[in-house]
């Protein structure tokens, strides 16, 4: 494929001809996930003949918008075909009140915790999006303020942590048979002489080497939930970070043609790749609103040619928190996923605010 000296043109470059057919391609092509041909286009009321049509789109492959991808008449756009229709043509609508009203509900249940809302986050976009839901935890910068353990019913337990910037995250834990009040008691009391100030990366390696030695000053079940408390945690730098997958039978479920299946699998593989994930999610939260990733424009989906929508969560002081955001097929429908992407993590971000 070649392209206009060796780059992809820009919106202003094309005449109002081939802007019109480039538009009309691209919007059959992510209504029906098939190759587009000239007696399409002319079917839909373009006053120009099959041959004048097929000839533009001849011209709008030779600059690299378009492509044939197998010996077919039709045509599909390009990675940078669809770049350009994101940016120059694409006309995002709003959330209907019935799903603002929905997304809502679910993200302000009673009693749901930092990570049952992260995870119900991603539910409603993999639901109300039809492609897989990727949410990154946020990076913990702030030292640690006060630590708790709370008995609950049964056989649970509630590990709860407060952080200097004022944010809370509970965590259920398994508790042990035979835990009496005085060992959570004890429990807390030693982690807070020793957390109290650092971030949790600091203090985890630290706490987790000194328990060695302070087991024999500490009950053993004291000594069981601090170390299962400290399990219990997410949120760090790397590894300890969460990254919450929702949907992805969805992905299946878009796949239809044999290469599509195909494309699934390299796409199930991308998804494995967590720390480049988590990466991609983190060079969103640079950003002021949704940006849109598609296909060879990372590295990471050059193979499966996937799309993804991406937008911050954020406190009301406009702290970035975390990320999340839709991954799929590049004929995602980009008008309806950008508004739920963007409208969820603003909801997500009040909810975080109390």
């Amino acid at each position: 494929m070649t392209q206009l000296f060796g780059r992809t043109p820009g919106l202003t470059e094309l005449d109002a001809r081939a802007r019109d057919i480039f538009k009309r391609v691209v919007e059959a092509y992510l209504e029906t996930g098939e190759p587009v041909g000239s007696r399409t286009i002319s079917r839909g009321g373009l006053q120009l003949s099959p041959a004048s049509i097929r000839n533009t789109m001849q011209d709008l492959a030779q600059l690299g918008l378009l492509d044939a991808p197998h010996s077919s008449a039709g045509r599909i756009p390009t990675h940078a075909g669809l770049r350009m229709f994101v940016d120059g043509f694409l006309e995002v609508g709003d959330v209907g009140q019935e799903e603002r009203q929905a997304i809502e509900a679910r993200l302000f249940s009673r009693g749901r915790s930092f990570e049952e809302a992260l995870a119900e986050a991603g539910s409603i976009l993999s639901g109300l999006a039809g492609g897989a839901s990727i949410v990154v935890t946020p990076v913990r910068e702030g030292g640690v303020k006060h630590v708790e353990f709370v008995a609950l019913g049964g056989d649970q337990a509630l590990a709860v942590m407060v952080f200097e910037d004022g944010t809370v995250e509970n965590r259920l834990m398994k508790r042990a048979a035979g835990m009496t009040p005085s060992a959570f008691q004890e429990a807390s009391n030693f982690l807070n002489s020793r957390l109290r100030g650092r971030t949790l990366n600091e203090a985890k390696d630290e706490v987790r080497a000194e328990l060695e030695t302070a087991r024999r000053q500490l009950d053993e079940t004291a000594a069981r939930l601090v170390e299962d408390g400290l399990a219990a945690w997410g949120g760090g730098e790397g590894d300890a970070r969460a990254l919450i997958v929702r949907g992805q039978a969805n992905l299946l479920d878009a796949a239809g043609a044999r290469e599509d299946l195909e494309r699934v699998r390299m796409l199930f593989d991308d998804l494995e790749q967590k720390g480049q994930l988590i990466g991609l999610l983190d060079d969103v939260r640079e950003a002021q609103g949704v940006r849109i990733f598609i296909g060879a424009e990372t590295r990471l989906f050059s193979l499966s040619g996937s799309s993804v929508i991406a937008a911050p969560y954020m406190t009301g002081q406009r702290k970035v928190l975390g990320a999340i955001g839709v991954i799929g097929p590049t004929r995602l429908n980009y008008a309806r996923v950008i508004p739920l992407v963007d409208y969820t993590a603003r909801v997500l971000g009040r909810m975080m605010d109390g």
